[in-house]
């Protein structure tokens, strides 16, 4: 009897839906700045992340598609890859990828079980619960130290950068994408400190690769990483992009940087990729001339041709055509209106959005209201949304200024008719477009590919 009690005590989540209820439960916690908890955690686990080697990589845009860069040139070559990123464009086990593959469901009710009574002896400390974020955080440093292994772990930062749960590793090489206004009301509403929490992911010693390009971005790096001693790689400065022609679904651009220069060829769609694609080149550089990793020109080069970002201009059906993109903040706007013209032949524009209530809908729709014939909009399924019709006050006041003179606004705050409405408007000669919070891309996206199992999460 006594031993069974203890079995039960043991693994108190008996399915993988419990697990993830359980971590999701944990959602209300919120996010809690600092890393005392994480390192409590760390510590009761005999410090599991110090066995592995990070690339770390923070910015405003460009994570994701930085991760899978990273991911499909490493794996191409031949190293096995963890890849820990956020938010989740499907389903809860994207987040924590090994080699391109989901954890499996059952390995992480095993390591949910293994946490809880960590998590237990956490909370009941002066620091408190830890968060869902803390915890998804905890189990990736545990999938990759003692269940898989892998040569390398491409780790993504949540939020900023200083005090971000991930900021409990010591990595190989860090990189700061670009630095833009996005979560101010946590990172602080100026470039300055918004640059100086993502810096906060720059160890001493450390190489850092970044493209921002703003004057006093580029000065908080610069300083940082001086007072780190570690070299700061800046694109532009110590590595140079020059753009080719767009032809036959790729993008190529010439890479030069500090070691020697190379013709990289990429079929994500989209201008800023190439900056994505860039950064990502010179952290593999890195890795080859001062980590002895060894990578032969034509798996990098197939590994940038192969590399594929879900809800990233992503076409999704021909006939309407329908394109998504999780562009949710102004310089995410301002690329994605670049990028349609230039890539996509249209008689009329049909944009459907929905957005989160924490965000720059302003300057995004800025950007956003020239390009658009018809805007949808319409509301996330989550408890952040923004109310369709506070969106709606925004496009009002802006639009003398903005928008075409003949711009037709829809309103229809449930995202499924929404999505009808904007596959009924957008004939042959048109492009449909769905575009705002990766959680409406989510949903989106599970819906046209027929998903069941789309879970989202933070």
């Amino acid at each position: 009897m006594g031993d069974h009690l203890g079995a039960e005590l043991q693994t108190p989540l008996t399915t993988y839906t419990e697990a993830v209820d359980w971590i999701n439960g944990l959602i209300p916690f919120g996010i809690k700045p600092g890393l005392s908890r994480m390192e409590m955690m760390m510590d009761l686990l005999g410090h599991p992340e110090r066995r592995l080697k990070f690339i770390h990589v923070a910015g405003t845009n460009g994570k994701g598609s930085t991760c899978a860069f990273l991911t499909s040139t490493l794996l191409q070559a031949g190293y096995s890859v963890g890849t820990f990123t956020s938010p989740y464009i499907t389903k809860f086990t994207n987040r924590f990828q090994y080699n391109g593959e989901d954890i499996p469901e059952e390995t992480l009710l095993e390591l949910a079980n293994r946490l809880h009574p960590i998590v237990d002896k956490v909370s009941i400390t002066s620091e408190g619960s830890p968060t869902f974020f803390e915890i998804s955080t905890a189990l990736a440093v545990l999938y990759y130290a003692e269940v898989c292994v892998p040569d390398v772990v491409v780790w993504e930062t949540g939020l900023g950068g200083r005090l971000d749960v991930t900021n409990i590793v010591n990595p190989v090489v860090s990189v700061i994408t670009n630095v833009g206004m996005d979560h101010t009301d946590i990172l602080g509403d100026t470039l300055t400190q918004i640059a100086s929490e993502k810096a906060g992911i720059i160890k001493p010693g450390v190489p850092v690769v970044s493209c921002a390009e703003q004057p006093e971005v580029i000065e908080v790096l610069k300083e940082t990483a001086a007072r780190n001693k570690s070299t700061l790689y800046l694109a532009g400065d110590q590595f140079k992009v020059h753009r080719f022609n767009y032809e036959g679904g790729l993008q190529s651009f010439q890479f030069d940087g500090p070691f020697r220069e190379l013709k990289i060829d990429i079929s994500m769609k989209g201008e800023h990729q190439i900056a994505n694609a860039a950064g990502a080149m010179m952290v593999l550089e890195l890795l080859r001339q001062y980590s002895a990793y060894v990578m032969e020109d034509e798996d990098i080069l197939k590994g940038f041709r192969d590399t594929f970002w879900a809800g990233r201009l992503e076409e999704m059906g021909s006939s309407p055509r329908i394109v998504v993109d999780g562009a949710h903040n102004p310089e995410g706007a301002m690329s994605l209106a670049k990028s349609l013209p230039q890539h996509y032949n249209y008689r009329s524009l049909n944009l459907m959005m929905g957005m989160l209530s924490n965000k720059h809908h302003e300057s995004y729709m800025k950007h956003i209201l020239p390009i658009v014939d018809t805007l949808i909009l319409t509301e996330p399924n989550f408890r952040k949304k923004m109310d369709v019709y506070s969106l709606l006050d925004i496009v009002e006041r802006l639009k003398p200024d903005y928008a075409k003179p003949n711009l037709q606004i829809i309103v229809e705050p449930d995202w499924k008719q929404a999505l009808e409405i904007l596959k009924l408007r957008t004939e042959e000669e048109d492009l449909g477009v769905i575009s705002g919070t990766l959680y409406l891309i989510a949903d989106v996206r599970g819906s046209l590919l027929n998903q069941s199992d789309s879970e989202k999460g933070w």
